[in-house]
């Protein structure tokens, strides 16, 4: 029994990250890049389960309660997003290659604090990510009674742990791909278009609200 809850969580938590996010897309270039692949896979993983965790403990109410917080946390996002897609389409204009010796000094350059940042920028600026592991994740597991409650979360945080390290590593494979610095290019369009999609979908309502 605790088995099955365990991999419905799982399931459930997969569900809600495996899709193209603002984590992912980070996660997918530090590992194509080789940048503090392990820290990033890391805090992007940990940081799910603090937030599903806070769910599991009940915290969903309180941030449905709190509407306020969530508003400003969105405006603080969106302006997060719109900051870093530019930086991803300044980076699409350099024409770049990927070989391991460029891999190993850009990973020297970059600074892990920044990187700490980013990740965590990524993940606790972006309301979606309150409605999905605290508030949804946190619901679904009322289902279940005493421990398999813990077990049920614990289930969904294995998946982002699983899932994060996957891409951080498995990016690798794709290394060949992104010795053509087009393929720098577009991924950096894509993460680009990415982050203002979501900063737009972050507020479009009050702008709209504001212009008419």
């Amino acid at each position: 029994m605790s088995l099955l809850i365990f991999i419905k969580g799982f399931l459930a938590g997969a569900s809600l990250i495996i899709a193209i996010g603002l984590q992912n897309a980070f996660i997918l270039r530090q590992g194509l890049k080789n940048r503090h692949v392990f820290i990033s896979a890391f805090i992007a993983s940990l940081s799910d389960a603090v937030l599903i965790g806070a769910g599991i403990l009940g915290f969903g109410a309180l941030v449905e309660a709190w509407p306020e917080a969530l508003e400003a946390l969105k405006w603080l996002g969106a302006g997060f997003l719109v900051i870093y897609g530019l930086r991803s389409f300044r980076a699409a204009l350099k024409t770049e290659a990927l070989d391991s010796a460029q891999a190993q000094s850009m990973a020297r350059e970059a600074g892990l604090r920044e990187t700490i940042l980013i990740v965590l920028g990524v993940t606790f600026l972006n309301p979606h990510v309150y409605l999905d592991t605290v508030v949804l994740l946190g619901s679904i597991s009322t289902a279940y009674v005493g421990w398999g409650q813990y077990i049920f979360g614990i289930g969904a945080a294995s998946a982002s742990f699983v899932w994060f390290f996957s891409l951080a590593y498995g990016a690798r494979l794709l290394a060949p791909l992104f010795k053509k610095p087009k393929a720098w290019q577009i991924l950096d369009i894509i993460i680009g278009a990415v982050m203002w999609l979501i900063a737009f979908s972050l507020i479009y309502k009050d702008i709209l609200n504001i212009i008419l």
